[in-house]
């Protein structure tokens, strides 16, 4: 066991019952306040630890930290270091925070500078993305769009459960949570029009997803097999891959998504690590029929992660509109990036890996608009009695996720966005 995930920890800072931020979790990101550039931290509690001044004033000292390594506006450098490097840097964080340990708790002008208040800070985009995945990794979602747009019978494609689908997005358009984005412009063909019309998207619509980082660098032609992948992935962000359906529909095939998806793409600010929901870990759906040797693994490779998506009208009233799990994907981190790698492509520090839109087995636990109303056809009643069959202007879409058990919630925050009407 890790120890720093032990459920008997406790920290001297207090930490509100179902806080999504116990000392089990410690999750790392870039903040910024009045008087602060943007620097690395890490969420406990309502607080975020600056870790420009632990580094500088000798807390991390024996690390081998490279100088300046957290005074900078993305993590990529720190993640760089590697796996058992920011496993260290998150153990001894553990360590200082520990309600048995005097070294920052005894040191009342230490203490207040390095924690400071969550609402005096704005959470920054947490990496600098050089590249981004986007799969197609949950059975159940890629069973709803088949009896959508195919045939109920043969919902998906052959390949479907030989490998994990995949294509790759544009990177430059991630943004953290609290941008909003604008409603996107496009071609779309109307049902029984001859010809397509251009305007603003008609259908917009969220996916509820995952996306794993990676922490290391390959060189082109080398491979990463399922054991050694999680050696390369640092952490999970919650991921919003907004997409305009009716431009998707008309343009993607045969060569995939495009403008229907590489307008804006919405990350929450904390980067959970790999270790921190190392308890979490659960079997995955049995994968039938049996998948080639390199995407085969051992031992548990999913992760129990309760996810939820709550819309905010315009008028401020909040409605959860789905309950899903991440244990629900078919296809796990592992085979993703090994999958990803197999024909020798590179990866970078940074990169990130988005899990598809994530559906469970029920109508409640389907991760898109266009499998809860259908494509429009079942509109879902809001509770004000207005109706949506997909996003409206001026809506705004939150997802939460927390793992939890032995009486610990490992949280990951929000990712939060509000769809804007369309630019002139």
């Amino acid at each position: 066991m890790v120890h720093a995930n032990d459920p008997s920890l406790k920290s001297w800072v207090q930490v509100s019952p179902g806080s999504d931020f116990p000392i089990q979790n410690l999750p790392f990101g870039i903040f910024k306040t009045r008087y602060l550039s943007p620097v690395a931290g890490v969420a406990i509690g309502d607080y975020v630890l600056d870790l420009v001044y632990l580094h500088e004033n000798g807390y991390l000292d024996g690390l081998g930290l490279p100088p300046g390594i957290f005074n900078q506006p993305y993590l990529n450098n720190f993640l760089r270091l590697g796996r058992n490097a920011t496993t260290r840097v998150r153990g001894r964080i553990s360590e200082l925070l520990r309600q048995d340990n005097d070294e920052l708790q005894g040191n009342p002008a230490a203490r207040e500078i390095a924690l400071v208040p969550m609402l005096e800070v704005r959470l920054m985009m947490p990496l600098q993305v050089p590249n981004y995945t986007d799969f197609y990794s949950s059975e159940e979602h890629a069973t709803n769009v088949g009896s959508m747009f195919r045939d109920p019978q043969n919902a998906l494609l052959p390949n479907w459960k030989h490998l994990p689908v995949g294509y790759h997005g544009r990177a430059s358009s991630i943004v953290v949570s609290g941008t909003n984005i604008h409603r996107p412009k496009g071609q779309m063909k109307l049902p029984d029009a001859a010809n397509p019309v251009f305007g603003p998207s008609r259908k917009m619509d969220f996916e509820l997803e995952m996306a794993f980082v990676t922490c290391a660098e390959t060189p082109l032609g080398h491979s990463i097999t399922t054991a050694e992948a999680e050696d390369h992935i640092f952490g999970f962000v919650l991921f919003n891959d907004w997409s305009a359906r009716d431009i998707q529909q008309w343009e993607y095939v045969p060569l995939g998504p495009f403008l229907g998806k590489n307008f804006g793409s919405t990350v929450s600010p904390w980067i959970v690590t790999l270790d921190a929901l190392e308890p979490f870990r659960c079997d995955g759906p049995q994968q039938q029929p049996e998948v080639l040797p390199y995407l085969r693994f051992n031992g548990k490779k999913n992760f129990d992660i309760h996810l939820e998506v709550v819309l905010q009208t315009s008028a401020g009233e909040e409605v959860t509109l789905c309950r899903s799990n991440t244990k629900y994907l078919y296809w796990n981190i592992s085979q993703q990036l090994a999958h990803h790698t197999v024909n020798g492509c590179s990866i970078q520090t940074g990169d990130l890996y988005a899990s598809g839109t994530i559906s469970g087995p029920s109508p409640g636990s389907f991760g898109s608009m266009l499998e809860l109303t259908w494509n429009g056809a079942r509109p879902l009643v809001l509770p004000d009695g207005t109706e949506r069959k997909f996003l409206e202007d001026n809506d705004t879409v939150i997802i939460k996720a927390y793992a939890e058990n032995n009486g610990i919630r490992i949280g990951f925050g929000e990712c939060r966005s509000t769809l804007l009407p369309a630019l002139p």
